[in-house]
């Protein structure tokens, strides 16, 4: 079990948004957390990404504890969290935001060598090199978020809401190099507002409701699930 997730409770506040919520991710998978909006999807990943300190429950990574553990220190132990949004430094150039994506690595020719093996891995990237993140589109900058998480050769990527506000054509693309990235042995939990596309790549799914589990299980098998369809896919 690479993430073993039990009775987590955590909040902002005196507002509690999450309520015992379990989830296992494994190595080697894709897991998609679904759900409606102020489910909590997104205070999963911040809790166990070591943004926000849980109230209570349990947090293992990789077989240790990690409940109340940094995000700095989780960042060198291989889980990496990609929030959504601004997940980038736009001012600055594409290989300065590998640069100091990279600082966590040993050496200059260490970061050196896994630039270019980000490079080859997305060549989109490749031609932004020296210019400001800025001047990317919303579908490259996801890509150079991706490519950042991809220089440390992490265990297992926290990724939030990958696909908000792109063309469903761009999407493909992100999910695709997800897909390329978990098949180097990459795991991913990922929250996604586009259900089925985020079930139909996922090993397995979780759905939140109110802070608290209401459905698991494979991802084929929840987007088949009645109840599901009815409830997030118009069926």
């Amino acid at each position: 079990m690479l993430l073993e997730v039990e009775k987590l409770t955590a909040g902002y506040g005196p507002v509690t948004i999450l309520h015992d919520v379990d989830l296992v991710v494994e190595a080697g998978e894709i897991v998609c957390i679904i759900g409606p909006n102020g489910a909590g999807k997104s205070t999963v990943l911040r809790a166990v990404a070591g943004q926000l300190d849980p109230t209570g429950g349990r947090i293992s990574f990789d077989g240790r504890e990690v409940t109340h553990t940094s995000i700095a220190d989780k960042g060198r132990m291989g889980l990496i969290f990609i929030p959504q949004g601004e997940n980038i430094f736009p001012n600055l150039t594409v290989y300065e935001n590998l640069e100091i994506a990279g600082s966590l690595l040993d050496d200059r020719s260490q970061l050196n060598r896994a630039i270019e093996e980000v490079f080859d891995t997305f060549p989109v990237i490749k031609e932004y090199r020296n210019r400001p993140a800025r001047v990317m589109s919303g579908g490259e900058r996801q890509m150079l978020a991706l490519s950042r998480a991809l220089l440390l050769k992490p265990r297992l990527v926290l990724l939030d809401e990958p696909s908000l506000g792109l063309s469903p054509l761009v999407v493909d693309l992100i999910f695709g190099q997800i897909g390329e990235m978990n098949r180097q042995g990459i795991s991913f939990l990922v929250v996604e507002q586009n259900t089925r596309k985020g079930l139909s790549v996922s090993h397995r799914g979780y759905v939140l409701e109110l802070g608290r589990n209401r459905l698991t299980g494979p991802g084929s098998d929840l987007l088949e699930n009645p109840e599901l369809q009815r409830l997030y896919l118009g069926g």
